[in-house]
């Protein structure tokens, strides 16, 4: 898709893999030390195809991990064997679980120190640098605060699932409208309201590569400070309304 090929989205901003197993752990509500691997694997497949729909960089860490839970889910179904008293078999889950509580150690020290580190600076001024425009470009961040991350490409998700029932032809579509179009007509949706849910946004777009030009440039007001999205509840329709 050509869109796609045009803009890019920095997988930082998703934390990766590991980010996303806690994510479905924690909204599944389940253990982390006996994760429902068929459940979370099924769910897990939904968000990388997503990923894979926006044809971002960096996609091999996901599908890595996409392949290390289905051997996982795979071994899990085979027929346990008579096993003596003494001889124990490992769950293979084990591994798995140990990098999520790692990792979320690590996630929860890092919020903590960020938390500090705001706090300091309020009471310091700090001097401020001019960014090179060579650099600035590459340490560009989307600001998605006070959302999910992974609730926004969910409904994404959704609405990609939606179309493959709503959409008999199946013809690839080479899409080159550039994303300053969607854009507009994303900001022109916006305006019509005081704030719009996420669903509503894409309301009558039924072709794929209308609604992957439609999440592109959704990003990208976000990144301008143009629209803001906010998440009354956890796991609630998103809302979006133009920045003050």
């Amino acid at each position: 898709m050509g869109i796609a090929n045009n803009y890019k989205v920095d997988l930082d901003v998703y934390n990766g893999p590991v980010d996303l197993l806690l994510y479905l752990i924690k909204k599944e509500e389940v253990n982390i030390y006996d994760i429902p691997i068929s459940r979370i694997t099924e769910q897990y497949l939904q968000y990388v195809d997503a990923l894979q729909s926006l044809d971002m960089n960096n996609i091999g860490d996901f599908l890595i991990m996409a392949a290390t839970l289905m051997y996982i889910k795979s071994y899990m179904l085979l027929p346990k064997t008579e096993m003596k008293d003494e001889d124990e078999i490992e769950d293979p889950r084990t591994s798995l679980v140990k990098q999520l509580l790692e990792y979320k150690k690590y996630k929860e020290t890092s919020i903590a120190l960020s938390m500090k580190a705001d706090h300091w600076s309020r009471k310091w001024k700090r001097l401020r640098y001019e960014i090179p425009l060579e650099t600035a470009d590459e340490e560009e961040k989307i600001p998605l605060e006070g959302v999910s991350l992974w609730d926004l490409l969910q409904r994404f998700s959704d609405l990609m699932n939606q179309t493959l029932f709503d959409v008999r032809d199946k013809t690839i579509v080479y899409d080159d409208i550039p994303v300053k179009e969607y854009m507009e007509d994303v900001l022109m949706r916006v305006q019509q309201n005081a704030s719009v849910s996420f669903m509503a946004l894409f309301e009558g777009i039924r072709e794929r590569h209308r609604i992957i030009g439609f999440f592109l440039a959704l990003l990208e007001l976000v990144r301008l400070n143009k629209v803001k999205i906010e998440q009354p509840l956890n796991y609630t329709d998103i809302q979006i309304s133009l920045y003050n």
